[in-house]
């Protein structure tokens, strides 16, 4: 039966443990594994999406800037053939016969006049003349004669797509030019070198349909509308997905820009598949890993449990032989590890036993022996513990170390050291049986045995200390008639305390017992000196805190009386803190768009909403904006079309500030400024042709910069005076202060005319300021939106400035 037993137990003990390493192991390799490539994966699959979704988002952007940028460019070349000078329809068709021959995008130019009549349509392969087709209802009219410029919504001829721009003619019911506009020039700006290798992009108008792709995209003219990514474009708030459909059903990921005045959406896609690609390649690379370090752990594990099975399993027999009483048999195991020293403590151990059996009278009385002079040492030693323990007194616990200590070791004398860190040195603070001198109280810790024994922080025996060489504890002992000396380090987890110094007369080792006996007592007389000693601090740091208790009583009643003071102090402060918080809240709405310093005195009016309110005032507008920028932003990079926004608008703004001019708005190079709203000033016009000869000066410096940068640009400014209808418009959250009238459109049409580094203003503005500036006059000019030719002039410069510095311009 044992027998059968034992052979389970064997069965159990190479099953459970052989099953137990190899799990283990295995489990530990398979769960590091998969934790870091489930975490490399994931940060992975992060920084991918981001960076494709960040760069198909900057290609939307830029396509859809470029397709804005091209129909304002193709507007204004429309614009050209308005012109008021072309007053027959021979003028008009010439016209429109160069327009065609210069603008491929245009297919067809229809006249209309005002009456909304056909007087004629040309195209490249067609001309009809007098049609007097009725096109008063047509969008396009309508829209052009309301607005000025009209776009009407694409529509696909034969799979092409087109659009319509109607301009309005200059002059009182001159009639309307509408261009039909070939849209597959948009095809350029989906090129493979624009869109990249694996992605697609796509134009779709406001109704979902196509107007231009990629080679990958969708084709021209098809209705994607019902696309989840298309959809959320289109349908109110205009929510943009990162992720959605092609129009085969697979995923992809996707970002959209819009092209808001022509209602387009530009999206650029790339496959799902595609652009995870490398998130597969990695968790193929990842399962081969765990598979790998599986096959690896499952060997290594195997072989370890088999190498350590068959040591245990020699040791289990061996033990049994030897509990049978077997000592003779020897186990043998070579496995250079603890195995081999456990099999050598049990080949040992049968030894011993063999020798116990053979001599065991003997070592039991020998035994009994020395366990009665243990216990009695013991009993000593828990006497002298409760005896030590006795007192929290420090003054008083280092006597009783020291005169308990005397006690245990028959010994001669007995020197206490405490231990000063701060000066690394031992100082005596007890003594029984030997006087020492005042020069050798204090101790140097370097090179002496009590650092040595407080270093290692075990008892340091000299049989003989007049044979060691030469420190101040030997000069101590020596000299007072004393040889061996016993060492014992006062040591805890917390530091060293001092040392405990037993002397004899007589020279000898001492014996072991006697050693370990005092190591315990030095244990238990450190205890009792912690406790002395933090007993002293919590008994000193009672009384402070009593002490701070006082004190915080004292201040507390204070701290009540100020208390009382304060609320009656906050009651008045509340009321003014609530009349400044309305004062800078005001401030800051006026902000939004006035000069500071004007910002100020509407808000320490006492009626502000008066100054704001909508009414009829005479003004001059300044209108200014930046020669060649257009051409400047096709060829050039967007960032650095922004610096040179920052760049022209900070130069501005300082000035338009120092002038005491309103901005009433500004739209990328174009700036707009008001002047005699809506605070009053007597000399508005003087101002604002001041700030425009100044502002000319600044600005050519920076074109100067601008043009070693490879960039060439100019600036142009126009000037008008004449009333206007002043007040605030917008909503809520945004609220602008603007002026309505024909004398902003003047502004704008001067600046239109002026060339790069002139100053075109109206000719009442030039006699307004004549006597403070030379300029001349210029040709009549035929501006757009007006019926008759405006007179002109141009400010050259101001009187007060140098001959010189009109040369160096």
């Amino acid at each position: 039966m044992n027998g059968v037993t034992d052979k389970g137990k064997i069965w159990f003990l190479r099953g459970g443990l052989f099953a137990k390493y190899v799990l283990a192991l295995v489990g530990l390799v398979v769960f590091v594994l998969a934790v870091n490539g489930a975490l490399e994966t994931w940060i992975s699959y992060r920084g991918i999406r981001s960076t494709l979704t960040d760069a198909m988002s900057d290609k939307a952007d830029a396509t859809a800037k470029r397709i804005e940028q091209a129909i304002s460019d193709l507007e204004r070349q429309i614009s050209w053939v308005t012109r008021a000078s072309s007053n027959t329809i021979e003028l008009r068709r010439a016209d429109y016969t160069q327009l065609l021959g210069q603008v491929p995008a245009v297919s067809q130019l229809t006249l209309i006049n005002g009456q909304g009549r056909e007087l004629l349509r040309l195209s490249r392969q067609t001309v009809t003349v007098n049609s007097n087709a009725d096109l008063s209802r047509d969008l396009r009219f309508i829209e052009a004669v309301s607005r000025g410029t009209a776009y009407a919504p694409a529509t696909f001829h034969d799979g092409r797509p087109f659009m319509s721009i109607g301009e309005l003619h200059s002059g009182f019911n001159a009639g309307v030019t509408v261009a039909e506009i070939d849209l597959r020039f948009l095809s350029d700006y989906f090129g493979d070198s624009q869109v990249g290798r694996l992605a697609f992009a796509y134009v779709v108008d406001a109704k979902g349909r196509v107007l231009a792709s990629s080679s990958k995209g969708p084709e021209v003219g098809k209705d994607i509308a019902a696309l989840p990514q298309v959809a959320a474009v289109l349908s109110p708030p205009g929510k943009r997905l990162a992720s959605g459909t092609d129009i085969n059903g697979n995923a992809v990921l996707t970002t959209a820009s819009a092209a808001p005045n022509l209602g387009w959406h530009v999206f650029v896609e790339q496959p799902t598949s595609q652009a995870l690609s490398p998130i597969r390649d990695q968790l193929v690379r990842i399962a081969l890993l765990i598979a790998l370090g599986l096959l690896v752990a499952i060997i290594a594990g195997t072989i370890l449990a088999r190498r350590m099975l068959v040591p245990i399993t020699a040791l289990r027999t061996g033990a049994r032989r030897l509990g049978a009483g077997d000592f003779g048999h020897r186990i043998e195991v070579k496995t250079a590890d603890e195995l081999e020293e456990l099999a050598g403590q049990f080949n040992s151990m049968a030894g011993q036993l063999a020798e116990t059996y053979s001599d065991l009278e003997w070592k039991v009385k020998e035994r009994t022996r020395d366990l009665a002079q243990s216990i009695n040492e013991l009993k000593v030693l828990e006497e002298v513990g409760r005896a030590v323990a006795s007192s929290l007194d420090l003054n008083a616990v280092l006597p009783t170390v020291a005169a308990r200590a005397l006690e245990i070791t028959h010994a001669d004398a007995v020197l206490i050291y405490g231990y000063d860190a701060a000066h690394r040195t031992f100082n005596l603070t007890q003594s029984i049986g030997i006087e020492a001198e005042g020069r050798h109280r204090a101790i140097d810790a370097a090179n002496s045995p009590l650092a040595e024994a407080a270093a290692d922080g075990e008892p340091l025996a000299f049989p003989d200390l007049a044979g060691e060489g030469d420190h101040p504890l030997r000069d101590v002992v020596v000299g007072a008639g004393f040889h061996s000396v016993l060492v014992v380090p006062l040591v805890d987890q917390q530091g060293v305390l001092g040392s405990l110094v037993v002397l004899r007369k007589a020279a000898g080792d001492f014996p072991v017992s006697l050693i370990g006996l005092m190591k315990t007592f030095a244990h238990q007389a450190v205890l009792a000196m912690r406790n002395a000693r933090l007993f002293t601090e919590v008994d000193q740091k009672s009384h402070a805190l009593e002490q701070a208790h006082s004190t915080v009583r004292e201040q507390a009643d204070k701290l009540r009386e100020q208390t009382e003071e304060l609320k009656d102090w906050n009651k008045s402060l509340e009321a003014r803190v609530e009349t400044q918080l309305s004062e800078i809240e005001r401030i800051r709405k006026l902000e939004r768009f006035l000069a500071p310093q004007v910002a100020q005195l509407i808000a320490s009016s006492d009626s502000p909403e008066g100054l704001l309110a909508s009414h009829r005032r005479e003004v001059t507008v300044v209108f200014c904006d930046l020669r060649g920028f257009t051409a400047f932003t096709e060829a050039t990079e967007p960032e650095e079309a922004m610096n040179v926004l920052r760049e022209y608008h900070a130069a501005l703004g300082t000035l338009i500030f120092k002038y005491e001019g309103t901005l009433d708005k500004y739209a990328g190079d174009g700036v707009m400024i008001l002047f005699n709203a809506p605070i009053l000033l007597a000399d508005h016009t003087l101002r604002a042709v001041k700030m425009a000869v100044e502002m000319r000066d600044t600005i050519g410096p920076l074109t100067e910069r601008w043009r070693n940068r490879g960039h060439s640009l100019g600036f142009g400014i126009g000037i008008a005076v004449g009333y206007a209808t002043l007040g605030q418009v917008g909503f809520e959250q945004r609220l602008e202060y603007a002026a309505i009238g024909s004398v902003t459109n003047l502004a704008s049409r001067l600046c239109g005319e002026a060339k790069a580094g002139q100053i075109v203003v109206s000719r009442r503005v030039y006699g307004t300021v004549e006597p403070h500036v030379e300029g001349r006059a210029i040709d009549d000019l035929v501006l757009k939106g007006f019926n008759h030719p405006i007179l002109a002039a141009e400010i050259l410069r101001w009187k007060g400035e140098s001959r010189a510095e009109a040369a160096a311009e």
